[in-house]
């Protein structure tokens, strides 16, 4: 093991893991691939299944001989900074739950046609921001049987440390990725600058009966028959504020509501997801 014990926090090795923003890390190696930094144990150790390449380790002392993911040992010759629990808190700027931080690589994007090879069940995100949102609909999707994700350009990255964490490592565990991004001009004609739709039209080229999950008039249960007979289905969900754009659901074949009571209109967006893969996904 390459480790180091850390006596100075300002190690210009060491940055990344306090001063770099998720978009800095993003764009760290450009014109190569960019970094993200994976928090806990569980979380890298499913980063290092999925075949995510480690770039440096910052642990607690009590995590060196952790045989949760054998992360250490995996982790070969890349520098292992070895700080106290205390030290790591002041460099990530919040008390950290698992005591162990890893710098890895990330992986070139695939296509969508490539994410939903073989899927017959995927989740759409539009717009959804909130990092803690998009690993919790993650974690959801992993545990409910939906094969792969889709996002719009503007939604949280799902390996930012926050979504990865949230998560549980389940980004690892699904092939996700993200449309093209609509042209500047295509934007403005549309009236849609700061939204980017989901491309419903890909969607249905790929086979996918679209599911859109919105109250409308014509919003159907989520217990219809038809969504489950359905041979693929694509289930779209919006953002946390303004749910999903009409553009969306005029082009989605059908819009589904979960029934509520006592006066609520809407669950989170997280807890909607969960319950929508439960009942068109997980019950299969």
């Amino acid at each position: 093991m390459n480790r180091i014990d850390v006596k100075e926090l300002d190690l210009p090795e060491l940055q990344i893991y306090a001063s770099s923003s998720e978009t800095q890390l993003l764009h760290y190696h450009e014109p190569d691939l960019g970094i993200f930094i994976a928090e806990s144990l569980r979380v890298i150790g499913r980063a290092l299944d999925a075949g995510y390449e480690p770039l440096s380790l910052l642990l607690e002392p009590g995590n060196l001989e952790a045989t949760e993911g054998n992360v250490p040992e995996r982790c070969g010759e890349v520098p292992v900074y070895v700080a106290s629990a205390d030290a790591l808190s002041k460099l990530a700027g919040y008390k950290l739950t698992g005591g162990a931080l890893c710098a890895m690589r990330r992986k070139a994007l695939r296509s969508p046609a490539e994410i939903c090879a073989g899927a017959g069940r995927i989740a759409v995100m539009e717009g959804i921001t909130n990092p803690t949102n998009v690993g919790a609909i993650f974690r959801s999707a992993a545990a409910l049987g939906v094969e792969a994700v889709l996002m719009t350009p503007d939604c949280s990255d799902p390996l930012y440390r926050r979504a990865a964490r949230v998560s549980m490592g389940t980004v690892f565990q699904i092939p996700w990725g993200f449309f093209a991004r609509r042209k500047k001009e295509q934007q403005l004609k549309a009236g849609r600058e700061m939204k980017q739709p989901a491309d419903v039209a890909l969607l249905k080229e790929m086979g996918y009966t679209t599911v859109a999950m919105a109250l409308t008039d014509r919003s159907v249960s989520i217990a219809d028959e038809r969504l489950h007979h359905a041979e693929k289905l694509a289930i779209i969900l919006g953002n946390e504020n303004n749910g999903l754009t009409e553009q969306t659901i005029e082009a989605c074949d059908y819009t589904v509501r979960i029934p509520m009571q006592n006066g609520v209109d809407s669950l989170n967006v997280a807890a909607a997801s969960a319950v929508a893969f439960w009942e068109l996904c997980g019950k299969r």
